[in-house]
């Protein structure tokens, strides 16, 4: 049975320490990026009182890590949220896990790779003036990813982290400026609740976007088979991921609103509200915003075919999805059909509706990002519900009603808040309809799990079979 449960190859072991991953973390999830398209909807909410908000936010996406921190500790996966759903709920949650949340994954990839044309060709656009068409960027930037993620885990984390920190760096540099600019205007009115435009309802209608900023944070736990000590480095990564990027946003938050003098309604006009800031407070530094927006984009594209891919993969070897996906490369040891087939399907899903349907990356950016997030929020929930189920089954002696029940159980009550904000009834066209396209491939998810489950009565016994740090 044991040949039967551990037939797959495994990635390289030892191959990244903890300031690696927690590095990948940070670039997947692209301050930059996130910030500049994100910042100016959750002004526009919540009003001046926006850096709240994303404190709210970083608050909820921690009661997340501890789940997934507690899960890792007893069993650190590469398949991440779909082992740990499947090892609680059976193999028919699991094998839907697998579909539902590796599909959300792929779409919102799809707005990295569409934004990596937009931004680059509007860059180009304004800085040289020269004009490349988007889509053919995007094309490069997705083989250029394809070809450095297959080649090895260490060297492409090597170069996101690198992309990271220079993004980082600029981040603060243009952040410093407005600070030093507009001093004057310094004030503690975004860090009081007054501050917060239409009360807990201002702070719902930011709240969405908020927890978008954090999308990614859970990256390290996917390369868990790869990272010395997981049970150990990953949960550490997770935490420390988490507070960085959330205490990052809230100083970025407040150099916007000070360079705009605390004019909400300003800064929600803005398309960009960081880039505009840094304009009318030198505008002879503005290639610090692009150069950062492109650097945090790239390495956003890295970060993410890493770690998401990583689910597919873990998810085929563990026979929830077609072995095609399980191949291991013979000599970089990294899961390269699984990283090709997401980054490419994200790639094509671009070209597809933006050039076929004429949507302009911006646009496409929002429309991908939406619809994806919806299916991953709903895995986060799952998960969190599972933590309780799986302790009480299998670690009974050492469960805390406060890390494995209260915790995971108000992060999924907070949750809901962000999944209401996505789905609820009256939306525009065509976010009116990714509720319904994401029910429908939930549904379609369970019916596939269901079949795959009856047909393969010992997927049981495989689901998590595969311990980031045990020995075959």
């Amino acid at each position: 049975m044991a040949t039967v449960m551990r037939s797959g190859e495994r990635l390289k072991r030892d191959s990244l320490g903890l300031s690696q991953i927690i590095a990948s973390t940070l670039a997947n999830i692209a301050p930059a990026m996130s910030f500049f398209f994100g910042f100016g909807v959750i002004v526009g909410g919540a009003g001046v009182g926006a850096p709240l908000t994303i404190l709210l936010a970083m608050v909820v996406i921690l009661f997340l890590t501890n789940t997934l921190a507690e899960f890792s500790k007893y069993r650190p996966s590469t398949g991440s949220f779909v082992t740990f759903i499947g090892m609680t709920f059976g193999p028919t949650a699991g094998a839907a896990a697998s579909i539902f949340v590796v599909v959300g994954y792929c779409i919102a990839a799809a707005s990295v790779v569409v934004i990596s044309g937009g931004w680059a060709a509007q860059t180009l656009q304004m800085f040289l003036g020269v004009h490349v068409p988007w889509q053919i960027i995007s094309v490069i930037a997705t083989a250029i990813v394809g070809m450095l993620v297959s080649r090895g885990i260490g060297l492409s984390t090597t170069w996101a982290a690198i992309f990271f920190y220079f993004e980082l760096i600029l981040l603060v540099i243009g952040a410093v400026i407005m600070l030093v600019i507009n001093h004057g205007a310094m004030s503690i009115a975004p860090f009081l609740p007054s501050s917060i435009s239409g009360g807990l309802a201002g702070v719902g209608a930011g709240f969405p976007l908020a927890i978008y900023l954090f999308i990614g944070w859970e990256n390290s736990a996917m390369l868990a088979e790869e990272t010395t000590n997981p049970r150990r480095n990953v949960p550490y990564a997770l935490r420390v991921g988490t507070i960085s990027i959330g205490a990052l946003y809230i100083f970025l938050a407040y150099a916007v609103e000070t360079a705009f003098h605390n004019n909400a309604t300003a800064i929600g006009n803005s398309a960009i509200p960081f880039v505009d800031a840094l304009k009318a407070s030198a505008a002879v530094l503005l290639f610090i915003a692009y150069l950062a927006g492109l650097t945090s984009i790239f390495s956003s594209l890295i970060g993410l075919t890493n770690a998401q891919a990583r689910i597919l993969f873990s998810s085929s070897r563990e026979g929830l999805l077609p072995g095609f996906f399980g191949k291991i490369h013979p000599q970089h040891k990294t899961p390269h059909t699984a990283m090709w087939t997401f980054i490419v399907v994200a790639l094509l899903l671009v070209l597809g509706f933006g050039t076929l349907e004429n949507i302009d990356p911006v646009t496409l950016f929002g429309d991908t990002g939406t619809m994806g997030t919806i299916p991953v929020i709903v895995t986060y929930l799952l998960t969190n519900l599972a933590l309780p189920v799986y302790m009480l089954r299998k670690h009974r002696d050492e469960f805390s009603v406060i890390k494995h029940l209260i915790v995971p159980l108000l992060g999924t009550a907070l949750m809901l808040f962000p999944l209401w904000g996505l789905v609820q009834p009256g939306q525009s066209y065509p976010f009116n309809l990714y509720p319904k396209l994401a029910g429908g491939l939930l549904v379609l998810s369970f019916i596939y799990g269901a079949i795959l489950a009856r047909r393969n009565p010992d997927l049981v016994q495989r689901i998590g079979s595969y311990v980031a740090d045990e020995e075959y």
